[in-house]
Formats: C-alpha cells, structure tokens, sequence
C-alpha cells in the first residue's frame, strides 16, 4: 500500500500542477481574429485572405476625372458593420464583432451606372454575396461634399443596399452629363437620336430606347435587351420631292389638262381668246362640277 501510494503520488503532483499553470494563466490567453478581409482588392493581402467575387468588376467608365477613385477604398463604421467601398471595384461589409459566424461578405461588385435624364446619379454594384434567392447588390448615390468618404448607408430593402458617397468631384453642375463623356461616333448618334424625335419619327420611348442603346454601347450600362435601331431615311421613290415623283405629277397634270380643253372644245367653248380670270374660273367650274360626279356637260342655255 505504501509502494503504490509513492507510486501514485508523483503523477498526481504533476496533474495538480498542469492545473495550477491552466488555471494561473487563463486570463492571458490569446483570442485568435478571423483574418482581416478588409480592402478586398488591396494587393498586399494573400488571395487566400481576400473575399472570392463571383465575378470580375466591368471597366472604368463614365466621366473621366472618376476614374482616378480607381484602386483607392473608402470605409464608414455604423454601429457593429464596417462597409468599405472600392469605387469601380467592389463594396464590402464586415461584422465588427467576434462572433464564431460573424458576417464578412460582398456587397456587390462594380456592374453599371445609374443615369437619370442623362445624367450620372449612381454606381451600382451588383453580383454581391447570396441572399436568399437572390445576390445581393448596392447602389452608390453620389452627392457634394467637402471631402471623399462615405457619409450614410441604409438597406431600403432586403438585400438591397443604399449608400451615400460624397466627393468634391460631382460639385460643378456638368461633372455629371453623359454626352461630354461619349466619344464623337456615340456623340452623333445621340444628335441624330434627337433630331428623329424632333422631326416625330420616333416616339419619346423610342427616343429613350436609342439613348439606352448609346449607353450601353459606351460601356456605362449593361446590355439586357434587343437594341433599337434608328427610322430609315425615305428612299428616293418615296420622297416627295424625288424626279420620279415629279415626273408622274406632271403626267398626270398633262392628262386633266387635254381632257378639259377637249371638254371646253367639245362645247365650243374657247379657251385661249378669253382673258384668263374667266378661263381659270371656266376651268375649276367644269373640273369641280367633274369631281362631284356630273356628267360634264354645261347648259349654255
């Protein structure tokens, strides 16, 4: 009894020992962070540390003193979220907590400009995380400001992100205008647009429709429907003014000319000695009377 007791005891030593060491230094014991994800295009992190995009933001487009927010990212902490915004790239939210299953995701990537009479109102970033059944998506609403930095965010609904962006960028009142940033090709369709609208070839949806197909064929919006295609200029048989056109009127003019001088004839009725207020008023008399559907003949009687 005595041998396993002396036995014993050693290990009993070293497990109340290895309690006290746990027990001592608990308090100190170091919290492992999930990996920041902050800055989902900075190059300096690992791929394996960056969020995983469905797919790749579209071109730098719209007005060119933008795209210079090209690779720079701007952040707002509201309440326990980070959102980060990447212009021309991506926006990104992450839970500020240290929750086993705290949210880091997309908010959605760089997709398309919102226009509104042909002016730039917002970024949209779509493609963002799931969301149920759908992906979830941000628009960008750019507005004044004294400085570049995000200034509100709020989710008008599910899944569905507004955030509001202010920068010394949009201040002047033309920084915004689509035509300045279209090239001269894009810049004549959009006046040939306007002219067949003037001209009522179109209607105003149609107007729209040719506007649309210029933006989307300028990159600044995403192509989802059949494009539009101008009215076609009349071809020569059908303009008015055309000399085939003048030929046949002229034609058919000769032919009613012959048949009321026959008629005139007909009733020796001369023509050509009388002044010419009475021929002209004999002449519409005989073809008026015609065009109603009499006969023709006069009672000279």
């Amino acid at each position: 009894m005595f041998s396993l007791y002396h036995e014993v005891n050693p290990l009993l030593k070293v497990i109340f020992l290895c309690l006290y060491i746990s027990h001592g230094n608990a308090g100190k014991m170091k919290i492992v962070e999930e990996p920041n994800t902050f800055g989902l295009n900075n190059p300096f992190f690992a791929q394996g540390s960056r969020l995983q995009p469905k797919v790749d933001p579209s071109p730098v487009s719209g007005p060119a003193h933008l795209h210079h927010l090209s690779g720079k990212c701007f952040s707002l902490t509201e309440s326990t979220y980070k959102y980060e915004l990447c212009p021309f790239h991506n926006i990104t939210q992450h839970e500020q907590s240290f929750r086993w299953n705290a949210y880091s995701g997309i908010l959605g990537i760089w997709h398309e400009w919102e226009i509104v009479n042909n002016t730039f109102t917002g970024m949209w970033m779509r493609d963002g995380d799931t969301c149920g059944t759908r992906n979830r998506e941000t628009k960008v609403i750019l507005v004044c400001g004294s400085s570049s930095k995000l200034s509100q965010v709020s989710e008008p609904s599910t899944c569905v992100y507004s955030i509001t962006f202010e920068t010394p960028l949009v201040c002047h009142p033309h920084s915004l205008l689509v035509y300045p940033t279209l090239n001269e090709k894009l810049q004549k369709k959009w006046d040939e647009a306007e002219q067949v609208l003037y001209e009522g070839l179109v209607t105003e949806q149609g107007y729209k429709g040719l506007l649309k197909d210029i933006f989307e064929e300028a990159g600044l919006l995403k192509s989802h429907e059949l494009k539009a295609s101008l009215p076609k200029a009349k071809t020569d048989s059908e303009s008015p003014n055309s000399l085939q056109k003048c030929k046949e009127d002229y034609q058919k003019q000769s032919e009613e000319l012959e048949r009321l001088r026959a008629l005139l004839t007909q009733h020796n009725i001369p023509f050509d000695s009388q002044p010419e207020e009475e021929k002209d008023t004999a002449t519409v008399t005989v073809g008026s009377e015609h065009l109603r559907g009499d006969t023709g003949l006069i009672d000279l009687h």
